[in-house]
């Protein structure tokens, strides 16, 4: 870990201090677990009570919460503390150097270009015609087919899965037990029994993507499945076959995007939202998680439900479903049993009660 002022900290993040400028912080923590030399950060009101008994040494607040700082506790006022925070734990947590270097059991075929300062470590395999730019980082047990390549300071972590001819653009990080560029589920029903078709397609991620632990994107069968620049995926999302996903999109955790699906930039799709195949997700759509996407949306529409509908629709429909307006009128017929005629009003002395 290294150390900064608390000082440091405000003009890294264009931040307005109160408080001591010269204390040390040395790591960071919650509000109700921080000391002295940790630094923390208050998202919104709800952790209010937390600020006022926290330890920490500096806590990120918005500024549009107007606060004075409590007791021993420097403030450090920003637009956004999640912002600030990720721009100041690379420099107090900075990431161990790796020096470059190829380990004496990585499987490497003959034809394979290797650019400067790349790392490749033990039992990792690099098939024929694979190309990895500057300061590639190749994990343990990585796998990667014939004619894939890497752009410069991507990183492939340990047992991850490229197969032939996948590409993946610079500065990307893909996770552990990701499995890129395999075969989409295509069957086609004759000769007593259901045929694979071919995948004459390939996978191509865009640049600075990152794609989770044990996701899973299939090549395309005629055409190429594509992962936009800035795109983040989260573990445990499977995307299939001739998917196009734009640029800056957020796929959380166990999304499940069918094959030709097309989403525009900027879409965000909750955890264990699903897709029917052929579908498109407009620019900017945000849709809520476990929501099935049965047709077009919009682009930025707000869905939810399943099928997924606009959100304030599929509220309604949900309310309905459960039965909420039924109970509304009961309670009313209740409030009229017990307190006559009028019901609540007559108890808070709107009306009468005998």
């Amino acid at each position: 870990m290294a150390e900064l002022s608390i000082a440091e900290i405000a003009q890294h993040v264009g931040g307005e201090l109160a408080g001591d400028p010269d204390r040390v912080i040395r790591g960071a923590a919650p509000l109700d677990g921080a000391g002295p030399g940790d630094l923390s950060f208050l998202s919104g009101g709800r952790y209010l009570p937390q600020l006022a008994s926290t330890g920490a040494g500096a806590v990120l607040v918005p500024r549009s919460l107007n606060l004075d700082p409590p007791e021993n506790v420097s403030l450090v006022r920003v637009d956004d503390p999640y912002v600030a925070l990720a721009r100041i734990l690379p420099l107090l947590y900075p990431a161990a150097p790796e020096p470059p270097g190829i380990h004496p059991t990585a499987i490497i075929a003959e034809g394979a270009e290797i650019g400067a300062e790349v790392r490749i470590e033990a039992y990792a395999v690099l098939g024929a015609g694979v190309g990895l730019g500057d300061g590639v980082r190749i994990g343990a047990h990585a796998v990667l087919g014939d004619g894939c390549a890497v752009g410069a300071g991507s990183i492939i972590h340990a047992h991850a899965t490229l197969f032939a001819g996948t590409r993946v653009g610079e500065r990307c990080t893909i996770h552990s037990g990701a499995r890129l560029g395999s075969d989409g589920f295509r069957f086609v029903f004759f000769d007593g029994g259901h045929q694979k078709v071919p995948h004459a397609g390939v996978c191509v991620i865009g640049d600075d993507v990152e794609v989770g632990a044990n996701t899973t994107i299939d090549r395309g069968s005629i055409g190429d499945t594509n992962i936009g620049s800035g795109t983040k995926i989260d573990n445990l999302v499977q995307i299939g076959h001739n998917v196009q996903i734009g640029r800056h999109v957020l796929l959380v955790a166990q999304v499940g995007i069918s094959g030709s699906t097309v989403v525009g930039d900027g879409a965000v799709l909750g955890g264990q939202v699903g897709t029917n195949p052929h579908v498109t997700i407009g620019a900017g759509a945000r849709v809520g998680g476990r929501s099935g996407v049965t047709a077009d949306i919009a682009p930025g529409l707000t869905v939810s439900g399943n099928p997924a509908r606009p959100h304030r629709e599929s509220m309604r429909a949900q309310a309905s479903v459960f039965g909420l307006p039924k109970v509304v009128e009961r309670l009313k017929a209740l409030e009229a049993a017990v307190f006559g005629r009028g019901g609540a009003r007559a108890r808070e002395g709107g009306g009468s009660a005998d």
